[in-house]
């Protein structure tokens, strides 16, 4: 990673020297989080990057090269595969998701049942639309949301079990199964989208997921680490992850050493799947902010940058105002959404220093980015605590990178 001092960069070293402090005094120290890694960078040179607490429950201190769980933040990895497959002219974002995957041309919306009674449903306004899983309009969910009787099909089905006895193609042919919440483009629902997204993927490029992945994004981008799964040389290097209990606090979840990421799930899941590096999403989030290109190995161009970082919810509306769950809080207010990220539209509204046209999202065990095209500066967090909203350490984080420019 190439390093340049803070002050050059614009930056107040002491400002950015109590972030440290900060996550020590208020997280590590009290146990609240185990180990954080945390960078900044500018222009894609690293101004801050440390280190700090344990990897393990025995005590075994965080390395500068840990393996982090990064869930969510798959996300916009898969989203820049597809949009790949769209510059490559194989794929659009108006085109009928059923004309890839044909097992869904019947499905409907819910209208009624559920719970042990037969689903009734009734027909979308218009068809799934590939932006729609982008953009999480598609009427999919989640089983995690306990809302509705569809997402309670989902656990039933136990259709998100990575190492279970479903593929992607046994995937959705599940999903066909069960109706959607709404109609397609009428809401906003964080889901199983891009999971989905990733079969999209498979099917139009004809290679699977994960060698999608490295033969036309990691391996260009030199993301060595990053994976579905870890292998045995480098199990090592993965922590625990801990899940906050109200009443206990942090209780161990997935032990580093008999991780069920040390081997290759039977689903690939492009919406939650990876394992990577801080280093590694350096280099990912580089690209972003270099308009698609890093090292010279051209990832997309430019403008499908531009394209995906911008708002896509319909009517220009903000994630409060179209979200039918998560994400309606009102933190979440002058947020919008683009094609696989989280999308500042008016930093006034979001009660943060921040820019307007800043892009992010982060993964259910706490890990989170950002990148800045004004300020030309990214940031990438990692930890290992579900659920990500157990502490507003994002916010935090933001305030506290913010308030050391200069």
């Amino acid at each position: 990673m190439e390093r340049v001092e803070a002050a050059e960069a614009g930056f107040d070293p002491e400002r950015l020297a109590r972030i440290d402090r900060f996550l020590e005094e208020r997280y590590l120290a009290p146990g609240l989080l185990a180990g954080a890694q945390l960078l900044v960078a500018r222009e894609g040179k690293v101004v801050h990057f440390s280190t700090a607490g344990k990897a393990r429950a025995d005590g075994r201190p965080l390395g500068e090269d840990a393996l982090f769980r990064i869930a969510s933040m798959t996300k916009p990895i898969t989203s820049i595969a597809f949009m790949m497959l769209v510059e490559e002219g194989k794929v659009s974002l108006d085109q009928a998701v059923e004309t890839v995957i044909p097992e869904w041309k019947d499905l409907g919306v819910y209208a009624g049942g559920g719970g042990g009674a037969p689903f009734q449903v009734s027909p979308p306004e218009r068809p799934m639309m590939m932006i729609d899983l982008l953009r999480h309009t598609s009427g999919l969910t989640y089983s995690f949301q306990h809302r509705t009787n569809v997402d309670a099909a989902y656990r039933e089905g136990r259709i998100e079990k990575w190492h279970g006895g479903l593929d992607l193609d046994g995937f959705v042919a599940a999903l066909a199964r069960i109706p959607l919440e709404f109609s397609p483009g009428t809401a906003w629902n964080y889901s199983v989208s891009t999971d989905v997204l990733g079969l999209v993927v498979e099917r139009v490029s004809g290679m699977t997921l994960d060698r999608f992945f490295e033969e036309r994004i990691f391996g260009p981008l030199g993301m060595a680490d990053t994976a579905f799964h870890v292998p045995a040389e480098k199990t090592d290097r993965l922590g625990d992850c801990w899940a906050f209990e109200p009443g206990k606090g942090a209780m161990l979840y997935d032990e580093g050493g008999k991780s069920a990421w040390s081997r290759r799930p039977t689903m690939l899941a492009g919406g939650a799947g990876l394992v990577s590096t801080v280093a590694d999403y350096h280099r990912f989030c580089g690209m972003l902010l270099n308009g698609g290109e890093l090292g010279g190995a051209r990832i997309v161009g430019r403008k499908t940058i531009e394209l995906m970082t911008a708002n896509h919810l319909p009517g220009g509306a903000d994630l409060t105002e179209m979200s039918r769950s998560l994400f309606s809080e009102a933190i979440n207010a002058g947020q919008g959404f683009g094609l696989g990220f989280g999308v500042n539209l008016d930093p006034a509204r979001t009660m943060l220093p921040g820019s307007k046209g800043e892009y992010y999202w982060g993964g259910m065990f706490s890990t989170a980015f950002f990148v800045d095209p004004v300020e030309r500066l990214h940031m990438i967090f990692m930890t290992q605590l579900m659920p990500s909203s157990t502490y507003p350490i994002r916010r935090q984080l933001k305030t506290l990178i913010y308030a050391a420019l200069k």
